[in-house]
């Protein structure tokens, strides 16, 4: 998977030494890939859609439905943010099928994208109710709950970061240790070939990179919807 221990390695340094590690590669990756495919998929738009055109308004048609249905219809605005949220986690989580590791195996893109969405329910919140409504909000229902509301706001973006940090390294994780195990069994019954590898981790490959990577992108596109329509009210 190309790790070191279980950590992303540096692929390269920049000039000055700065280190680019795995998951900033694979992240501009991604990011490529959803530029290219966004061009590709609207440079020639047309009134009868097809082909690659109608898989793209059935993607832009459900996101827009699910932002709609979870924040209501005066909430709509959000579909850009939430559909590009949905892709690039998404992709990301499901990358590791293609041999590359998940930039969401890594903390740091958790975190960041958790902190993205607390500073949506922050700013949201405060340009919805005002300040002093936002933060009226912190002594309900009681002044007395007022160190609580704050320590579960403040646990809301690492309780994001690290749910889905947590499940993705996990079946990284897993997966390492059972191509390790497969690699000793296979040399141990004289076996040249890896067919072991490659029979063996095929569904749990499917389970762990595409069924799990994208249920996870899913619940943190819910939940950041949830937070911020509830900021909000």
């Amino acid at each position: 998977m190309g790790t070191e221990g279980f950590g992303p390695r540096v692929v390269f340094n920049l000039p000055g030494g700065i280190p680019v590690s795995e998951t900033v590669t694979v992240t501009w990756f991604i990011m490529a890939v959803l530029i290219i495919f966004a061009y590709i998929a609207t440079r020639k738009s047309s009134k009868i859609p097809k082909g690659l055109q109608n898989f793209t308004e059935i993607l832009v048609d459900g996101i827009n439905g699910l932002t709609k249905s979870t924040m209501g219809e005066h909430n709509k605005n959000f579909a850009p943010y939430i559909g590009t949220l949905l892709l690039f986690i998404g992709i990301g989580n499901i990358i590791g099928l293609f041999g590359m590791r998940p930039p969401t195996a890594d903390v740091n893109t958790t975190m960041g994208l958790s902190i993205m969405t607390f500073c949506m329910i922050q700013g949201f919140g405060v340009r919805s109710k005002g300040v002093g409504g936002h933060l009226k909000g912190f002594l309900d229902p009681m002044p007395l709950l007022l160190p609580i509301n704050i320590l579960g706001e403040l646990a809301t973006p690492i309780s994001l970061g690290f749910r889905l940090f947590g499940n993705v390294v996990g079946g990284l994780i897993i997966m390492s240790l059972l191509y390790s195990a497969l690699g000793g069994l296979s040399a141990k019954l004289g076996i040249m070939i890896p067919v072991l590898q490659m029979g063996v981790p095929a569904a749990l490959h499917i389970y762990f990179d595409l069924f799990a990577g994208l249920l996870q992108s899913f619940i943190f596109a819910m939940l950041t919807m949830v937070n911020v329509s509830m900021a909000m009210d």
